[in-house]
């Protein structure tokens, strides 16, 4: 029966090797291929061995110390898929998280050998080897001795047979079966035991929370609160989450169960209290307190925990780059990058860039060989040439004074290739930064190929081959991207958050998940984005040409917007030459004149272009429209009278003119709602 329950939940891939749990054994080895599988790599470490033996299909390894402890099943190496099926289909399936101990104890009770196997006892403290007589499965735990012969080592002190017997005496020889490493067996006997072991063990160290069991008994506990959370453990160990959002959940959930803990001690001691003193009644206003704090803190980790909202919302970090300002003396450099300079090459930098004027007077050049070094001597007003060559960098470049960054020559001749693992590879908040006539390629960078945290960044005629997220412009930035090309990305093409400033102008955005992204668009607490696209082509993207996230809004508010809408588009469609001489264009007026542009093309291709932008900025206008009625409504409550119904008032920014959409597998344009 255990062979039919977890058939489909074994050892496969080596590719997503966990970091050391806390138990602190885990066999570090080198990620194998997704489709080598596991007992193919036989030099994978020096003390995991693969048996290749007719009863157990689980692989080994000796622990490490002084003891020379019999060989450990191997379990920790679990793929995604393996654990998500194990949990979803064997373990948990529809339970309450009230239920989860009770479907645990089940399961385990159809798998678990009840007794003659042998485990080491591992803690923070000492490892001994046990064997195991009986199984509480009601408790989770195991009836234990100590074996024959006595093996123990410690790290503070030495544990003796007589201190070990006595410690066991204490708990009644019953300890916590995710404490327990199962001895190897290579008849197979055991193998599926030590894989049960393992998703309790698991489960309890990544996945179960203690205040659980206290929130809203669902019977989707698998969904709401298991999947996400394994989700991120994985999406943490394949470097698909930036580091700094790490840190943050990480501690966030210490902090959550700090709190959570001084809110049972505090609960208890309130139950034990049966006067109504001063006393009970300040420890009341306290526990209302904390238990607030704990709400939002649970709200933060379930913000970071669900995958979309993580990839929707993203991870605002401010850029702790300092610029360097002026040189003391004033001075601007130019520098040269080449990995060799040539004669030829050299007179044609002379002719063309370093000597195109006379100099009032005499310009400094400093010669580098990698763009790296080049870009951190940069001070303000400094120009970076980089020649023709692939480039490898090892680093992130970060660019905090307003500089130029040009290729001399064409972008495909000037490719600047990101190598090892990082956030980041193009990080921007100088005030005035301009990038023109070079091929990016991003690898390994969990947070995009170029980052605008604050200022203006112009990027022209460059080539980004991205990998994971594009180009990521922060609230209060701005970016204009003119005749480049952008591609590959996993996440969107281009994210836009709220509060920036975002020009696109005839570029080719194409083979991503998204092509553009609008994020958090009626957030309140931020300006509304300003956004204009010009003559851009985005096609062949998974997803939509454009998404809008946007808040599901209260239908009173609904209602009212959508009446505006309506009318809106009723109005009577100036053409755009009347568009163009008002001196203040209104927000009817916008969309006339993207339509009006829009009928220069021809007419085969008139109706996906018209859909597209049109329903872009049909789309934005409600957004806005939304937000003032938000807005009027809130002033309202305040008693603050507010006449003005001009959608103008709003600083309506959109230009949506000339873009095609093509071949997007959702369509031009969709929303996301929360």
């Amino acid at each position: 029966m255990a062979d039919g329950l977890l058939a489909g939940v074994g050892l496969g891939s080596q590719a997503m090797t966990p970091q050391p749990e806390r138990t602190g054994w885990a066999v570090e080895e080198e990620p194998a291929p997704l489709e080598k599988g596991l007992f193919q790599d036989e030099d994978s470490c020096s003390d995991c061995s693969n048996h290749d033996k007719p009863g157990s299909s689980l692989p080994s390894f000796v622990p490490s110390g002084k003891i020379h402890f019999p060989e450990i099943f191997q379990t920790s190496q679990l793929l995604f898929y393996e654990r998500f099926k194990a949990y979803q289909d064997y373990i948990l399936a529809d339970c309450k998280a009230s239920e989860v101990r009770e479907f645990t104890a089940e399961f385990l009770e159809k798998v678990l050998e009840p007794s003659g196997w042998r485990a080491v006892w591992h803690t923070n403290v000492f490892e001994v080897l046990v064997e195991v007589t009986n199984v509480d499965f009601a408790a989770l735990k195991a009836v234990v001795r100590l074996a024959d012969p006595y093996l123990c080592e410690s790290q503070v002190s030495s544990f003796t047979l007589e201190c070990m017997n006595e410690l066991l005496n204490l708990k009644e020889h019953r300890l916590p079966l995710q404490e327990l490493w199962v001895v190897f067996d290579d008849s197979g006997v055991f193998d599926q035991t030590a894989l049960a072991i393992e998703h309790v063990r698991f489960f309890y160290q990544n996945i179960w929370r203690s205040w659980d069991e206290e929130e809203e008994d669902e019977y989707d506990y698998f969904v709401r609160c298991v999947e996400p959370r394994l989700r991120l453990h994985y999406d943490i160990l394949e470097d698909r989450v930036p580091s700094g959002l790490i840190v943050d959940y990480r501690n966030l959930l210490s902090q959550c169960e700090e709190s959570y803990r001084t809110f049972l001690n505090l609960r208890s001691s309130l139950s034990n209290c049966n006067s109504d003193s001063e006393q009970e009644n300040i420890s009341m206003v306290e526990g209302l307190k904390l238990y607030s704090e704990i709400e939002q803190l649970k709200q933060k980790l379930k913000l970071i925990e669900n995958p979309l909202l993580r990839y929707v919302f993203g991870y605002q970090k401010n850029s702790n780059i300092q610029a360097k300002g002026i040189r003391l003396n004033g001075q601007k450099v130019m520098h040269v990058v080449s990995s060799t300079m040539m004669t030829g090459l050299l007179r044609s930098l002379l002719r063309d860039r370093l000597c195109q004027e006379p100099c009032k007077e005499e310009t400094e050049i400093q010669f580098h060989s990698d763009p790296l070094s080049a870009i951190n001597a940069c001070y303000e007003g400094d120009t970076v040439i980089v020649c023709p060559g692939h480039y490898m960098v090892h680093g992130t470049f970060a660019i905090a004074d307003s500089i130029e960054l040009e290729g001399y020559g064409l972008p495909d001749d000037i490719v600047i290739e990101k190598m090892g693992k990082g956030d980041t590879f193009v990080d921007c908040t100088g005030v005035n930064i301009k990038i023109s006539g070079i091929k990016f390629i991003q690898h390994d960078a969990v947070e995009g190929i170029l980052i605008i945290h604050r200022g203006k960044t112009t990027l022209e005629n460059c080539v980004l081959q991205c990998e994971t997220t594009g180009v990521t412009v922060r609230t209060s930035a701005e970016f204009l991207m003119k005749n480049s090309d952008l591609y590959g990305a996993k996440g969107a093409g281009i994210e836009i958050y709220p509060g920036s400033k975002c020009t696109l102008s005839d570029n080719e955005i194409h083979h991503c998940k998204e092509g553009i992204l609008i994020k958090d668009f009626l957030d309140e607490h931020y300006d509304i984005p300003k956004i204009s696209m010009m003559n851009n082509v985005i096609h062949n993207n998974e997803g939509y040409g454009v998404v809008l996230v946007k808040p599901t809004i209260f239908s009173d508010l609904q209602e009212n917007v959508q009446d505006e809408i309506e009318e809106n588009r009723a109005l009577k469609i100036p053409t755009s030459e009347e568009a163009g001489t008002a001196e203040r264009v209104d927000l009817e007026e916008l969309i006339q004149c993207a339509t009006g542009k829009m009928e220069l093309y021809t007419r085969s291709s008139l109706s996906e272009q018209v859909e597209g932008n049109c329903e872009i900025v049909n789309e934005l206008v409600a957004a806005s429209t939304q937000k003032g009625q938000m807005k009027k409504k809130r002033l309202s409550e305040l008693g603050i009278i507010q006449a003005d119904d001009n959608l103008m008032s709003q600083e309506m920014f959109v230009s949506i003119v000339g873009n095609q959409f093509k071949w997007n597998g959702k369509g031009s344009f969709g929303t996301f709602l929360f």
